[in-house]
């Protein structure tokens, strides 16, 4: 069976339960989310649950370690981040998103393009799920009765 995947949508099989960083969280609490649950970024959203970032193992290390990095290699956004003291100061504001019925071919195209291995789905500007190049891999398998 051949399957078309420009006709399946990102809502099919997005996570829809996402843990999220609350863009007034402290460092500290960044840090913990990293440690308790193990993914690899963190969308970051205000308190109406509009998504306004998102925050990566990249951006972490490198707020941890900006002490180390040679003085030559700084730039104003990397010294502007090791200051900040809340995920809104270390964040990278807009990330790549989707809508719910994007496709997944544009999905794995958008994330190839941007190098990103995670998009956030949005709706009308609010967070709704988040979708991993695993995620897309998974689904393709699963289609493909390789699971």
């Amino acid at each position: 069976m051949v399957v078309d995947y420009a006709k399946v949508s990102v809502a099919e099989i997005m996570t829809g339960d996402v843990v999220t960083v609350q863009e007034d969280a402290t460092i500290d609490r960044v840090l913990e989310l990293f440690s308790r649950y193990h993914y690899h970024s963190y969308p970051v959203v205000a308190d109406t649950g509009e998504l306004v970032g998102i925050i990566s193992e990249d951006l972490v290390l490198a707020v941890l370690l900006f002490h180390r990095i040679p003085a030559s290699s700084h730039t104003h956004l990397s010294v502007v981040r090791s200051l900040g003291d809340d995920a809104r100061g270390i964040m990278m504001p807009y990330p790549v998103t989707v809508s719910p019925h994007t496709c997944l071919l544009e999905t794995a195209d958008l994330m190839l393009k941007h190098h990103v291995s995670r998009i956030c789905v949005v709706e009308e500007g609010r967070l709704v799920g988040i979708l991993s190049k695993r995620d897309i891999v998974n689904e393709i398998c699963k289609r493909r009765d390789y699971s």
